[in-house]
């Protein structure tokens, strides 16, 4: 059964701002454990006032960290920050429902798809993708979007 806090964020904008501010500090350090050259992406899931997964762009566990092959582009099998913050609650007993999900860019198409099917209902992002066609579906899907100018 859903709460009132599991779907609607704080009343005061400021102390919203505050709280999504304090998270995004946050992601950003997670995407510095990044081992990609090219592009050092973080992710927090938040619910009920807890961080209950976190990620960064890589590779998948066992493999090596590079991320990128000698001419630079990127490996395939690269996961980004979001698809592992989804995955790591999906090996856990918690889930994404309702939850607001930190991400330090704004995700690509494939990952919206993620997002929408993991129960998500809010993202907060701080630089957008080249391509605004995961925003734009995960608007279609419902969801608060909220891009954070950058301080």
């Amino acid at each position: 059964m859903s709460t009132a806090q599991d779907t609607i964020v704080h009343a005061d904008p400021t102390k919203q701002e505050r709280y999504d501010r304090a998270y995004m500090k946050m992601a950003l350090e997670w995407a510095k454990l990044s081992h990609c050259v090219r592009k050092k992406v973080g992710a927090l899931i938040v619910k009920e006032g807890m961080i209950i997964s976190d990620g960064y762009n890589g590779t998948p566990t066992g493999f090596s960290n590079d991320c990128e092959d000698p001419s630079g582009n990127t490996h395939w099998y690269v996961l980004h920050a979001e698809a592992n913050a989804i995955l790591k609650v999906a090996r856990s007993t918690n889930n994404a429902r309702a939850a607001t999900l930190y991400l330090t860019h704004s995700p690509c198409k494939e990952c919206s798809k993620l997002i929408l099917q993991s129960g998500i209902k809010r993202l907060v992002y701080l630089d957008a993708y080249k391509d605004t066609a995961g925003l734009d579906l995960l608007k279609d899907g419902g969801l608060l979007v909220t891009k954070l100018d950058p301080q």
